[in-house]
C-alpha cells in the first residue's frame, strides 16, 4: 500500500512584492529663468560692489533644490543671505589680522618673508578644508525634503586633518593617491551625513575610482603639452567622478545609480572656453577704445600714458577698472549657467534613487549650523554651490 503524504494545513507563505522600479530624479527649471537671474544678479553685484552675491548664491540655490524633485516631490533650500554675510563677516574677524600679521612680518624681517610663505600656506590651506567641511553642513542643514531635515555631525578640524594628510600624499605621488583621497575625505563626510534619522555612508573606493580615470593621470603631461586637450581630459574626468561619487551614496537603505556617459560635459567645458576668449577680447577691445579716448582728451601719446616716466591717469585707471568688473561679472554669469545649472541638469537626467521607500518613515533630527564655515570658504575662495 502507498503511504499518503499529507501537507500541513496553514495559510499559505508570504510572498514577498517584487521590488520598486528606481524612482526618477525631475527637473523642471527654466533655463531663461535661471539666466536672467544671475545676468541680474551680476549687475546688481556690480553696484553692491561684489556684496550681493550672498543673495544671488542663495537665489541659485533656492531656483536648483525647488525644481529638483525626487519621486514626484521637490526640495526645499531655506538659507538666506543675510546669515551668509554675517557668516563671511564673522571670517573676514579672523582671517584678516593673519593677513595683516604675515604683512607686518614679512617687513620686519623681509629676508625670512619667502620662508614664512610656507606656515602661511599650510595655514590657509587648513582653514580652506574645515571651510569645505562647514560650508556643506551649513548646506545640509538648510535643505529639505519632503519636510524632513538633512543634517551632519563631525569635526571640522579632524576632517581638516584627514584632507592634508593626504594632500601631502598626493604631492608625494604626483597625483597617483588622489582616488583613494576623494573615498576618504567622501566616507568621513558621509558617515557624519544624516536625512532625519537615516544616517548616511559612502560605499565606493580609491581602486574603483582609479581604475576609471587611471589613463587620465597618464595623459596629463600631454594636457601640459598641448593645452587644447585639456578641456577635453578636465571634462573627462568629471564626468567619470560623477558617476562613482554618486554610486557610491547611501542614505540608509536609499542609494543612487549613474549612467552620466563619459563625455557628457564636452559641451560644456567648451562652451564656457569660447565664452572666455570671447570675453577676453571684448576687454582688450575695450582697454583699447578707452586707451584712445583718454589719449584723445588730453593730448597725451601712448609713451606718455604707459611708459617708463608715465604719470597715473586716473580716468583710464577707472575705465580700466570698470572694464576688468564687467568681465568678471559676465565670466561668473557664464560658469553659473554652464557649469552649475546645466551640469546639474545633465546629472540629474541621468541619475536614480533606488530602495526610496526606506525613507518613508523618516523622524526629523539634528540641528541648524551656523554660516561662519560658509563664511571662510567665501573668504578663502573654496565655496561650493
Amino acid at each position: 500500500m502507498n503511504d499518503l503524504q499529507w501537507a500541513p494545513i496553514g495559510p499559505p507563505s508570504p510572498v514577498s512584492p517584487p521590488p520598486l522600479p528606481p524612482a526618477q530624479i525631475d527637473f523642471t527649471g527654466d533655463r531663461g529663468e535661471f539666466r536672467r537671474m544671475v545676468t541680474r544678479g551680476a549687475a546688481l553685484e556690480l553696484v553692491t560692489f561684489g556684496f550681493y552675491r550672498f543673495w544671488l548664491v542663495t537665489d541659485i540655490r533656492r531656483h536648483l533644490w525647488s525644481n529638483t524633485s525626487v519621486d514626484g516631490d521637490a526640495a526645499e533650500y531655506t538659507g538666506r543671505g543675510k546669515e551668509l554675510l554675517i557668516g563671511f563677516l564673522f571670517a573676514l574677524a579672523i582671517l584678516v589680522p593673519i593677513y595683516l600679521g604675515y604683512f607686518l612680518v614679512g617687513i620686519e624681517a623681509e629676508r625670512w618673508q619667502g620662508f614664512a610663505s610656507t606656515p602661511l600656506f599650510i595655514a590657509f590651506y587648513a582653514f580652506g578644508q574645515f571651510a569645505i567641511f562647514r560650508a556643506r553642513r551649513y548646506r545640509l542643514t538648510r535643505t529639505v525634503w519632503r519636510g524632513v531635515r538633512f543634517w551632519m555631525d563631525g569635526s571640522g578640524w579632524a576632517y581638516s586633518l584627514r584632507a592634508m594628510l593626504w594632500g601631502l600624499l598626493v604631492f608625494l605621488t604626483l597625483g597617483l593617491a588622489l582616488p583613494w583621497r576623494e573615498a576618504s575625505l567622501e566616507r568621513y563626510k558621509m558617515r557624519h551625513s544624516h536625512y532625519g534619522d537615516l544616517s548616511g555612508d559612502f560605499e565606493a573606493t580609491g581602486w574603483e575610482f582609479f581604475k576609471r580615470g587611471w589613463w587620465l593621470w597618464l595623459l596629463t603631461p600631454l594636457a601640459i603639452v598641448v593645452p587644447l586637450l585639456a578641456p577635453f581630459f578636465y571634462a573627462e574626468f568629471k564626468a567619470r567622478e560623477w558617476r562613482w561619487w554618486l554610486a557610491g551614496i547611501r542614505i540608509g537603505g536609499v542609494s543612487l545609480s549613474s549612467k552620466l556617459p563619459h563625455d557628457a560635459f564636452y559641451g560644456l567645458y567648451w562652451k564656457v572656453v569660447g565664452w572666455s576668449l570671447l570675453l577676453f577680447t571684448l576687454l582688450g577691445s575695450w582697454i583699447a577704445g578707452c586707451t584712445a579716448l583718454v589719449m584723445r582728451l588730453t593730448d597725451k601719446s601712448i609713451e606718455q600714458l604707459f611708459g617708463p616716466k608715465a604719470g597715473t591717469s586716473i580716468p583710464l585707471l577707472v575705465l580700466m577698472a570698470v572694464g576688468y568688473l564687467a568681465t568678471a561679472l559676465a565670466f561668473n554669469v557664464v560658469m553659473r549657467v554652464y557649469l552649475q545649472r546645466d551640469l546639474w541638469v545633465k546629472v540629474l537626467e541621468t541619475t536614480h534613487v533606488h530602495d526610496i521607500e526606506a525613507a518613508a518613515n523618516v523622524k526629523a533630527s539634528g540641528e541648524l549650523a551656523s554660516a561662519l564655515g560658509e563664511g571662510f570658504a567665501d573668504g578663502l575662495d573654496v565655496a561650493g554651490f
